[in-house]
């Protein structure tokens, strides 16, 4: 029988040190990094602990943060919904049907302000999963900050802020790339200057592997849109060793346990090698790969629910041996629909007994040096490298998401990946082995109609009880700057201070940017 791994390469029966191609004898915390970041790794610090929550409505949600910060997560990690994520207000009729769904809604100062209600901003490190408001969001939570008489210099987290991978594997973009690029930048220059210890992007390849892609595929598309996010900021005028260091991304972390090590350590490898050749750094930070993992979302099973108990237990060992600096851990009902509080908490108290109790944390890349995972990490780095520059050859990752390159690849691994487990090539137990006829009675989680009802007219509320004139004038004011060349970001937050909604925000910018149709 022949074993492959995810990505498609033979695994040989046994690995000799003639398997090797690499000659990186490289420790943990020197470049290139392949070992790990920081020479003792979890001695220091263990990883942060996130849980990737929100739904309904701020206070539903900010009420499971409280739950899960009793319970010990040390990061919080925000879930908007799809209108939020493309900005439309939850009266908008395009937002109908699907508020507060799949995330929090959020459209007003008075929503973040209660979505935060009671946690300590400058204490706990915020990370926010958006990507088209993201410089509206952030500018939300700037302006409660502001309102609490926390200083910006004192706020910590990561706001994702990676446009590029919207065009190329997950859909919620709204404007086309390259004024959507512009606002990407203008978060990078303004929290330079006011909010320094704030990661500015999390480039995410972890959208693309769940639309299909291969572990390879996602190093090199993920590494690509952060080579396309330097080269913007450096061409926008600022310097590689101000950008770099405050770039973080947010890998998958799969099923096939050796492959994912490997992958993180070649992604590490890789990443620094070619930010040195291409941008000569003076900041070794400017070379370092920190990264976020979670794990798979589409490993996860509505048959035997159960089972995915196990899967995400093998995918955060993983992580943590691929060196990760923060993770998330599924919880086991996904599959049927948002994690209810029982899960999450399962979910949590995996990475606790993983940290705690497996001893995986006592050393440093504990698998370096198996020639198993060696030559997977060199393979990976191989195969990545060649798409990267392939897509150099096309003139950079903007033009090569405008000739489809990456979108076409990820659909063509995805099909394959369907097809194998359609024939059974590959197995997966409760779908296509070890299968059972009895039906899951795992409880769902579910949201009302009525927080949408409600959302709606809080909206309405908030918009009938502020100063109109303020509101058009800081949103005529962002009209103009978007129009010219400054910086959009200190416009939106005095746009927030007015009171602006998200909704009108995004259509303002709508209104000069046009919006980007897919094709």
């Amino acid at each position: 029988m022949e074993y492959r791994t995810s990505s498609g390469f033979v695994v040989k029966g046994v690995y000799r040190s003639s398997d090797l191609s690499s000659s990186d004898t490289s420790q943990p915390g020197e470049f290139p990094y392949t070992r790990g970041i920081h020479p003792t790794m979890y001695r220091g610090k263990l990883w942060t602990m996130r849980q990737y929550s929100g739904f309904g409505s701020a206070a539903d949600t900010n009420r499971r943060y409280h739950f899960l910060l009793k319970q010990g997560i040390t990061g919080l990690s925000v879930a908007f919904d799809l209108p939020t994520q493309m900005g439309r207000d939850p009266d908008h009729t395009l937002a109908r049907g699907e508020v507060g769904r799949v995330g929090v809604s959020i459209a007003t100062i008075e929503d973040m302000e209660q979505l935060f209600d009671g946690i300590p901003l400058q204490e706990v490190s915020i990370s926010m999963t958006i990507n088209s408001t993201a410089a509206i969001l952030l500018s939300l939570l700037l302006v409660v900050a502001e309102r609490r008489g926390i200083p910006w210099s004192a706020l910590r987290g990561t706001i994702q802020n990676d446009i590029l991978k919207e065009y190329i594997a997950r859909g919620t973009y709204i404007y086309p790339p390259r004024p959507a690029m512009r606002l990407v930048t203008d978060v990078f220059a303004f929290c330079r200057d006011r909010v320094p210890q704030w990661n500015t992007i999390s480039v995410s390849g972890y959208h693309i592997r769940e639309a299909g892609s291969t572990a390879a595929e996602e190093v090199a598309f993920t590494l690509a849109d952060g080579l396309a996010y330097l080269k913007a900021a450096v061409d926008s005028g600022l310097s590689i060793d101000e950008v770099a260091p405050r770039v973080a991304f947010f890998f998958n972390c799969h099923n096939n346990f050796f492959e994912e090590i490997a992958k993180f350590r070649a992604a590490r490898r890789l990443w620094a090698t070619l930010v040195k050749k291409r941008f000569e750094p003076k900041d070794p930070r400017s070379l370092m790969v920190r990264f976020h993992t979670q794990t798979a979302g589409s490993s996860l099973t509505a048959q035997q629910p159960h089972n995915n108990i196990v899967r995400t237990t093998v995918q955060a060992l993983a992580a943590v041996l691929g060196g990760t600096q923060s993770l998330h851990t599924n919880g086991f009902d996904e599959a049927l629909g948002l994690p209810t509080e029982e899960s999450a908490r399962l979910a949590l108290r995996t990475q606790q007994i993983v940290a705690e109790e497996s001893g995986v944390a006592a050393t440093a890349d504990p698998l370096g040096g198996s020639y198993f995972v060696e030559s997977l990490t060199d393979h990976i780095e191989r195969e990545a490298l060649l798409r990267i520059e392939k897509i150099d050859a096309m003139g950079g990752m903007l033009s090569a998401i405008e000739s489809r390159y990456p979108q076409g690849e990820i659909e063509n691994s995805a099909y394959e990946a369907q097809r194998a487990i359609e024939t059974g090539a590959q197995r997966v137990v409760g779908v296509n082995i070890y299968t059972e006829e009895v039906k899951s009675e795992t409880p769902v989680l579910t949201i009302s109609g009525v927080v949408e009802a409600d959302q709606r007219g809080r909206v309405v509320a908030f918009r009938n009880t502020r100063d109109g004139e303020r509101v058009q004038s800081a949103l005529s004011a962002l009209r103009g700057a978007a129009q010219g060349s400054s910086n959009l970001v200190p416009l939106i937050v005095e746009a927030v201070r007015a009171s602006a909604t998200l909704g009108e925000i995004s259509d303002t910018l709508r209104g000069v940017f046009g919006e980007y149709d897919g094709a």
